[in-house]
């Protein structure tokens, strides 16, 4: 075990290259390890390596199958300095163009942050002997990850030095990617997660003892990679999130109506296309509806419960004004509930039809996108168990989609549309069953549970989809 600085350098036909690099680094006099991770190199890069072990005690080399990628070769080293207790890790190529005496200064950043980057951009002239092609390739993949991605540093590079101790080791288990994309999308998630990344200037010379192993065909899919993610930040963008509360499991509730499967893999991202539409509807309307909702009914500070919260994404903001309990039946729900809320009072597993609180304990309860998958009998069960868990004046705000919603008539279609398509019946979410009709519909299904009906709003500010139905306790 160790608590201090582990180099990682990959190999893949190095062997003019890797015992020089190997010699330098240890010449650099720091306090650190060696790691070499060779993908079986048909040029024996790796067992010239083992032969330096003698001459670098503090000298390790990994020998793996074959080319399994770049990505998964510093997927592996990762892994492993965590593995080891090593609270720094060091990475760079084996070329040349990341110079060795780079690496105090990177150290020096890495002190002050999470990671330190080496920046082809941070200065001039910093590509000396790079052809004008090449140039405009590099170019262009920096700006699709700047403007695509957000990522203001150089993304693409391979040189950095990583604060182990600071950063948690499930956030690289978030990184997919195992070729060169693995470089710009680690860096992206470490930027979702407001990890400090300082840049450090380096100059690249042209590859004079090698050649890049990057080809057109990989330089393709990276970019394409890009825009992938992209994507898949509007779909679901706790993807990239660390987790925050761990919930407890109740192995003896009962999800009839199958929440797990929407919210996990085979559910709602089963059509792509319907996954990114409501997951950028929810941010971008409903979301808003929400947040003025609860504002106005509630002072800053109240204690509130969401029944029934899904993946989170509609309250992340009201996090740091409220003092928000959610629950849901789904743990795939409330993993993701998790991620988008890591400033929530608490995440509870359990049903809406038997709350696992004392009486009297929230001054609110809301939920969106819920009551409509339940009877009128159930909703009279669920508003009573609601109204046992309020304290005196408590209320509830219930985002309750109406019978002549837009959304009702889309989704119609789209069920229709899939059915023929696919020949058999779809069906993208649980089956609503009973949407609001009117303000006399709201004031009915709140009085029949001993609530007060206080407010009712259906229209535009969300495209005429949810009926905001407001009930407070006599």
């Amino acid at each position: 075990m160790s608590d201090g600085i582990l180099i990682f350098v990959p190999t893949y036909n190095e062997r003019d290259n890797a015992p020089r690099m190997a010699r330098e680094l240890a010449a650099l006099g720091l306090d650190a390890d060696l790691l070499f991770v060779d993908d079986n190199s048909p040029d024996g890069t790796g067992s010239l390596l083992d032969a330096l072990k003698s001459e670098i005690p503090r000298l390790t080399v990994h020998h793996r199958t074959g080319k399994l990628g770049i990505g998964s070769a510093h997927a592996e080293a990762i892994q492993w300095a965590y593995r080891q207790g090593y609270t720094t890790l060091v990475s760079l190529d084996c070329d040349f163009t990341h110079s060795p005496g780079d690496i105090p200064a990177m150290l020096h950043e890495a002190e002050t942050h999470d990671v330190a980057v080496g920046s082809r951009w941070a200065r001039k002239n910093s590509l000396p002997g790079w052809n004008l092609f090449r140039r405009i390739l590099t170019s262009l993949g920096h700006m699709l990850t700047r403007c695509v991605l957000g990522i203001s540093q150089d993304a693409s590079g391979a040189f950095r030095a990583y604060r182990l101790d600071r950063i948690p080791q499930a956030l690289f288990g978030l990184v997919q990617s195992r070729g060169y994309a693995f470089f710009f999308e680690s860096l992206f998630i470490l930027s979702r997660n407001g990890f400090a990344i300082a840049e450090v200037p380096i100059t690249l010379p042209a590859r004079t003892y090698g050649s890049s192993k990057m080809t057109t065909d990989a330089a393709i899919r990276s970019a394409l990679y890009v825009f992938e993610l992209a994507s898949a930040n509007l779909q679901t963008p706790e993807r990239f999130l660390l987790a925050g509360i761990t919930p407890e499991l109740d192995p003896s509730l009962h999800d009839p109506q199958d929440w797990e499967n929407y919210w996990s893999k085979t559910g709602e991202s089963a059509s792509p296309l319907y996954g990114a539409i409501a997951g950028i509807y929810r941010r971008l309307v409903i979301k808003r509806n929400l947040e003025a909702a609860i504002r106005r009914e509630f002072p800053a500070g109240s204690c509130l419960l969401h029944a029934g919260c899904g993946g989170g994404q509609v309250d992340s903001a009201l996090q740091h004004e409220m003092q928000i309990t959610a629950l849901d039946i789904s743990p795939g729900a409330l993993t993701l509930y998790s991620r988008n809320n890591h400033a929530a009072r608490a995440i509870r597993h359990g049903t809406i039809f038997a709350l696992p609180f004392p009486d009297a304990s929230f001054d609110g309860v809301y939920n969106l996108g819920v009551m409509e998958h339940f009877t009128a009998k159930e909703i009279q069960q669920i508003l009573t168990e609601f109204r046992r868990v309020l304290k005196p004046g408590g209320k509830v705000v219930l985002l309750w989609p109406h019978a002549r919603a837009t959304s009702v008539f889309v989704l119609r279609l789209c069920h229709i549309a899939l059915s023929a398509l696919k020949s058999r019946t779809a069906q993208l979410h649980p089956e609503e069953i009973t949407h609001i009709r009117s303000r006399q519909h709201a004031a009915e299904m709140l009085t029949a549970a001993g609530f007060q009906p206080s407010s009712y709003h259906f229209g535009p500010a969300d495209f005429w989809v949810q009926a905001v139905v407001i009930g407070s306790i006599p």
